[in-house]
C-alpha cells in the first residue's frame, strides 16, 4: 500500500484531496500544521509527500528542505509566479501545482510520482559478510548458509532494502504478512527475535515505540 502525507490547512480542501486520492492501495494521511507533519515524518515512512506552501505555523518548503529530499514530494500553493515554481522545484520538490486545481489532474499527477517512487530492486545484496540472493533464496554469512522461513525472507529484504531508515511496526505488519488485519502484533516481535538469532551480528535495531531498522554502514 501507498501512503501519502498530506499538509494543507484549508480543511475542507484537505477533505476533498482525500476523498480524490484514497483507494484501496492508497492511504493518505491529512494534518493541518507543519508540527504535526513534522512528527508523522519522524514515526512514519510515506511513498509521496503533498506540502502547502503557506501554513498557519510555518513553509511547506521549509519542512521538505528539511526532509532532505528523501520521498517524492508535491507543492501547493497559490503563489503562481515563475520564481516561486523555480524555488520550490529547487528545494526538492518533484512537482509544483498552483491553487485553484483540478482534483482530476492532482490524482493524475499523485500517480505519476508514485509509479517513480518503486525503484528497481536488486536481487543480491552483499552487506559486512552476509550474502542476500532473494532470487535464488539463499542467504549466507561469511560464506555458511542460513535457512529462513518465507516470513524471515520478507522482513529481510524490508530491512536491508530500507536500511538507515526507521520502518514502523504498522508498515512491518502490513507488507510481511500482506494487509496485517488479522494478525497478532506479536507475530512482528517473534519474527524479528528468530531473524536476529539467525543472523547473529546483524544489525537490526529496535526503535523504541515506533519500529526498526537495519543500520547503515558508517
Amino acid at each position: 500500500m501507498s501512503r501519502i502525507l498530506l499538509l494543507e490547512d484549508d480543511e475542507a480542501l484537505g477533505r476533498g484531496i482525500c476523498m480524490a486520492l484514497e483507494t484501496p492501495e492508497c492511504n493518505v494521511m491529512h494534518c493541518t500544521t507543519r508540527l504535526r507533519a513534522t512528527e508523522l515524518l519522524q514515526n512514519r515512512v510515506f511513498e509521496l509527500l503533498i506540502f502547502d506552501i503557506n501554513l498557519p505555523d510555518g513553509s511547506g518548503l521549509e519542512l521538505l528542505r528539511q526532509n532532505g529530499n528523501l520521498t517524492p514530494a508535491i507543492l501547493l500553493t497559490a503563489n503562481d509566479l515563475e520564481l516561486d515554481e523555480v524555488t520550490g522545484l529547487e528545494a526538492g520538490a518533484d512537482d509544483y501545482i498552483t491553487k485553484p486545481f483540478s482534483l482530476a489532474v492532482l490524482r493524475a499527477r499523485v500517480n505519476i510520482q508514485l509509479r517513480r517512487a518503486v525503484p528497481a530492486k536488486p536481487d543480491r545484496m552483499e552487506l559486512n559478510g552476509f550474502v542476500f540472493d532473494f532470487a535464488q533464496l539463499k542467504f549466507s554469512q561469511n560464506g555458511i548458509l542460513i535457512d529462513l522461513s518465507k516470513t524471515e525472507q520478507r522482513l529481510l529484504r524490508l530491512l536491508v532494502e530500507n536500511r538507515g531508515r526507521t520502518l514502523p511496526r504498522e508498515r512491518l505488519l502490513d507488507k510481511v504478512w500482506d494487509g496485517g488485519e488479522f494478525v497478532d502484533e506479536n507475530a512482528l516481535s517473534v519474527a524479528v527475535r528468530r531473524l536476529r538469532a539467525k543472523l547473529g551480528n546483524a544489525p537490526i535495531k529496535t526503535v523504541y515505540g515506533v519500529g526498526y531498522t537495519w543500520e547503515a554502514e558508517r
